[in-house]
C-alpha cells in the first residue's frame, strides 16, 4: 500500500475526511471532513490565524464566495485562469495534459511549457489515455478555464463566479479596508475561506480538488520605504531549490539563512524572504517534517505575469512534491487593474514629513475649440492632454501638440491647451501600494501533516500505528477511560471528562472494549494524552496518565489534573517533568 493509499484509508476509517455525497455516486474533487478532520482543520487554521494575523498585527475579513463577473474581468481570471486539457479521441475522457507528461516522463514542471511543446511530448513519449489506453498522440492540447460560473439572482442578466482564490475579495475592497487601517502603510489583510476551481482531473484526495480552503495574507506596502523586520528571521535556515538549480544538470537544493539568501540574491525580495522565514518556523510548529520540505522558486515560464518573484513551499508525500503555499511579490498589478476597471481610487495618501514646493505642469483645454474640432472625442482628447502634461511637459514646447487615442492621432494648437507650469506646495502624494502575498492551501497542509505525522512502532509485541501530531494540532487533547464500567469507575471517569471539558480541553470519553484497544484508537487519531480511572483511583484520587509517543504512564492526582494537561499541551511542561 502506498503512503497516499494508506493515508486515505486511515482518513476514512477514523473520520478525518472521505468522498462527499457517496450515497449518490459522489462527485470527484469534493471531500467531507469528518469529526477528526474538522477538528484538525480548525486547529491548523487557528494556528495560522495566531501567527499571520494576531502576531503580525494584521486585519482579517470574510468576503463572499460568489462575486460578480466584473471582478474577474478586472483580475484577469476570465481570460487567463486556464489549465491544459487533452481529450481522448476514443473514449472522450479529458485529462490534465501537463500532469500526464509529469506522470510519464522525468519532467517535473510541465505546467511551465507551451501547449504545443506538451502536445509534442505526449506524442514523443507515446502517452496513452489513462481511461482506455488509446494513444493521445496528435490530440490537441487546449486551454480550459477553471472558473465555476453561476447567475446572481433570477435569469442570466447578472453572471457571477465562485471565487477561484480568496485574494480578490481583499483586493476589490481595498478602498474601504485602507480606511480601517487609517491609510497608514504597511498593513495586511488576511482571510481564511473556501475557493473553487473546476479541475480537469481531480486526484490524490485532498491534493487536487474542486473545493478547498485557502488562508491568504495580502500585505500592502510602500515599495520605496517599507522594509520587513528581517532581523527577526535572519538566522532561520531555508531549504531552497532555486530556478537556476532546477535548470542546471547538477543543481540541487541548498540551505541558506534568510540573510544569506537575500545577500546572495537567491531570494530577490526581502519581503518574500521574510515570509519564507516566518513560515518555515510555522510549518515546524504544526508538524511538517523538515526532512521532507523545501522552497522551490518558480521557473520563468510558470511565474504569474504580475509577479516579479515567486516561491512555493513544497512537501514530499508518496515520492511527489506537493505545493502547499505560494509566496509572491505581486507589485501593484491587482490594485491597478481594479482601479482601471472600476474607476475607484485604489491609492493611499502618503504624507510628507515637511511640505515641498514643486513645479507642476497643467493644462486647461479650451473646450469651445475642442468640441467643434473633435466632436465626441473632445473629452478623451482633453484627458489625453492632461496626462501628457503630467508625463512629458516638453511635448508642449512647440506650436502644436499631438495625442493618440485608440490608435488615432489628434493635433491641438498649444495655445488652445492653456498649458502652464506653476509652483505648487504639496503636503504629500497619492501612491498605489505594492502587495506581498503568502497564500496557503489549508487542505494540502492537512494532507501533509497527516502524512508526515504517521508513525509505526511495536508495543507489547504488536505493531502500533499512531499520529505524531503536536498537541496544539491534535483533534482531541485527551482521552478519558474507565478501566471497567463498574464499581463507580465509569461515574468518576465521566466526572473527570466533564471537568476537563469545562477547563477548555478537547476530550473524548471511551468505555468500549479492552483498554489496550482504546489506547490504540486514540493513538491512531493523534490524541497526545490518555487518562485511565482504575480501582486505585477510587481509593487515592489519582489516575494514570499515558503519553502517546512513548506510551509511558504516570500517576497524577485528580486535583489539578486539568492544569497539568494544559501545561503539557502548551509545552510548558514535558512528560518527564511530571
Amino acid at each position: 500500500m502506498s503512503e497516499g493509499e494508506r493515508l486515505t484509508e486511515l482518513a476514512k476509517r477514523r473520520g478525518f475526511y472521505f468522498p462527499s455525497s457517496s450515497a449518490y455516486g459522489g462527485a470527484a474533487g469534493f471531500w467531507t471532513y469528518g469529526p477528526q478532520g474538522a477538528a484538525l482543520k480548525s486547529n491548523i487554521e487557528d494556528a495560522w490565524r495566531d501567527r499571520y494575523v494576531v502576531k503580525e498585527g494584521h486585519q482579517e475579513i470574510s468576503a463572499p464566495d460568489v462575486m460578480p463577473e466584473p471582478v474577474f474581468e478586472a483580475s484577469g481570471h476570465l481570460d487567463g485562469f486556464d489549465d491544459m486539457i487533452v481529450e481522448c479521441g476514443e473514449c472522450g475522457a479529458t485529462h490534465r495534459a501537463d500532469h500526464l507528461v509529469e506522470d510519464n516522463t522525468d519532467i517535473e514542471e510541465a505546467e511551465s511549457l507551451p501547449n504545443e511543446e506538451v502536445m509534442d511530448l505526449i506524442a514523443d513519449h507515446g502517452i496513452e489515455c489513462p481511461s482506455c489506453h488509446t494513444s493521445l498522440a496528435d490530440q490537441p492540447v487546449d486551454n480550459f478555464n477553471l472558473m465555476f460560473e453561476t447567475n446572481i439572482g433570477p435569469g442570466s442578466s447578472s453572471p457571477g463566479y465562485l471565487r477561484p482564490e480568496t485574494a480578490q475579495g481583499i483586493f476589490v475592497e481595498f478602498p474601504q479596508l485602507s480606511e480601517y487601517a487609517r491609510n497608514q502603510l504597511p498593513f495586511g489583510v488576511a482571510q481564511i475561506g473556501k475557493a473553487y476551481r473546476n479541475e480537469i482531473s481531480p486526484r490524490k484526495s485532498l491534493v487536487r480538488v474542486r473545493e478547498f480552503t485557502q488562508a491568504e495574507l495580502e500585505h500592502f506596502i510602500d515599495p520605496e520605504e517599507d522594509e520587513p523586520p528581517l532581523a527577526d528571521v535572519a538566522d532561520v535556515v531555508l531549504p531552497l531549490y532555486s530556478a537556476a538549480a532546477q535548470e542546471s544538470e547538477d543543481g540541487g537544493m541548498q540551505e541558506l539563512t534568510v540573510r544569506e539568501a537575500v545577500d546572495e540574491g537567491v531570494v530577490e525580495s526581502e519581503w518574500v524572504a521574510y515570509y519564507l522565514g516566518v513560515s518555515k518556523e510555522w510549518y515546524e510548529r504544526i508538524g511538517v517534517d523538515m526532512d521532507r520540505f523545501r522552497y522551490r522558486q518558480h521557473l520563468a515560464g510558470e511565474r504569474a505575469h504580475y509577479a516579479s518573484d515567486c516561491w512555493d513551499a513544497e512537501s514530499e508525500v508518496d515520492g511527489d512534491w506537493i505545493e502547499i503555499t505560494g509566496f509572491a511579490y505581486r507589485g501593484d498589478y491587482d490594485l491597478s487593474k481594479h482601479a482601471k476597471h472600476s474607476g475607484e481610487d485604489y491609492t493611499v495618501f502618503k504624507q510628507y514629513d515637511e511640505p515641498i514646493t514643486v513645479e507642476r505642469a497643467t493644462v486647461d483645454p479650451d473646450m469651445s475649440y475642442l468640441g467643434p474640432e473633435f466632436g465626441g472625442s473632445a473629452g478623451a482628447v482633453a484627458d489625453a492632454l492632461e496626462a501628457l502634461a503630467e508625463r512629458n511637459p516638453d511635448a508642449f514646447d512647440g506650436d502644436e501638440v499631438t495625442v493618440e487615442i485608440d490608435g488615432e492621432s489628434h493635433t491641438v494648437p498649444v495655445d488652445k491647451t492653456n498649458f502652464s507650469v506653476d509652483e505648487v506646495t504639496e503636503n504629500g502624494e497619492h501612491i498605489r501600494p505594492h502587495v506581498v502575498e503568502p497564500s496557503f492551501g489549508v487542505s494540502r497542509i492537512i494532507y501533509t501533516v497527516l502524512a508526515h505525522s504517521y508513525e509505526t512502532d511495536e508495543v507489547d509485541g504488536e505493531e502500533r500505528a499512531y499520529l505524531d501530531l503536536p498537541p496544539e494540532q491534535a483533534p482531541t487533547t485527551v482521552g478519558v477511560f474507565p478501566l471497567m464500567d463498574k464499581d463507580g469507575m465509569a461515574d468518576l471517569a465521566t466526572d473527570i471528562a466533564e471537568d476537563l471539558r469545562t477547563a477548555g480541553l478537547s476530550v473524548t470519553y471511551d468505555d468500549s472494549g479492552a483498554i489496550g484497544r482504546r489506547y490504540r484508537r486514540q493513538d491512531e487519531v493523534g490524541t497526545p494524552y490518555c487518562v485511565t480511572v482504575d480501582y486505585e483511583s477510587l481509593e487515592d484520587n489519582e489516575v494514570t496518565v499515558r503519553e502517546r509517543d512513548t506510551t509511558e504512564q504516570k500517576r497524577l492526582p485528580i486535583d489539578g489534573l486539568a492544569d497539568r494537561l494544559e501545561q503539557l499541551a502548551s509545552g510548558e511542561l514535558t512528560f518527564d517533568d511530571l
